[in-house]
């Protein structure tokens, strides 16, 4: 019997782990002015920032990991970083922000569009190396 994969658990990991920390570099280095781990809450719920994020990052990984079954190794890894930095962002850009009232692609300054794609890529990387090391069903050793 194969055992089942939980990889959304590790899709919301990864941007804990690889989103927020990237996040973190940026914002250590004067890049952007958003803090990472944000408590702020978001509308329309007041939810935290944080575990908003968390939750869509689960979302998204779950197509990433249905989208990219079929890979391993590299492939794998490459195909998740471009995957993270690409469709998340595009999504982001032109759906989510004039939703929200915001200018569209970060309102087309440069460094904003930079982020996204790198804060992006950097949990697609993440859920990349996640379904690599700990997604992939595994037969269960004999008894």
């Amino acid at each position: 019997m194969l055992a089942r994969p939980r990889s959304g658990r590790r899709c919301a990991n990864s941007v804990l782990a690889f989103h927020q920390r990237a996040a973190a570099l940026l914002y250590a280095l004067d890049l952007t002015a958003r803090a990472p781990y944000s408590m702020q809450p978001t509308s329309p719920w007041g939810v935290p920032q944080v575990w908003s994020i968390t939750f869509w990052g689960a979302l998204w990984g779950a197509l990433l990991a249905a989208s990219l079954a079929r890979l391993d190794g590299v492939r794998l890894l490459l195909s998740a970083l471009a995957f993270g930095a690409v469709l998340p962002t595009l999504v982001a850009w032109f759906f989510v922000a004039p939703l929200k009232g915001q200018p569209m692609a970060g309102g087309l300054v440069p460094m904003a569009m930079t982020a996204a794609i790198i804060l992006n890529g950097a949990w697609g990387l993440g859920t990349g190396i996640g379904l690599a090391l700990f997604g992939r069903p595994r037969a269960r050793p004999p008894r």
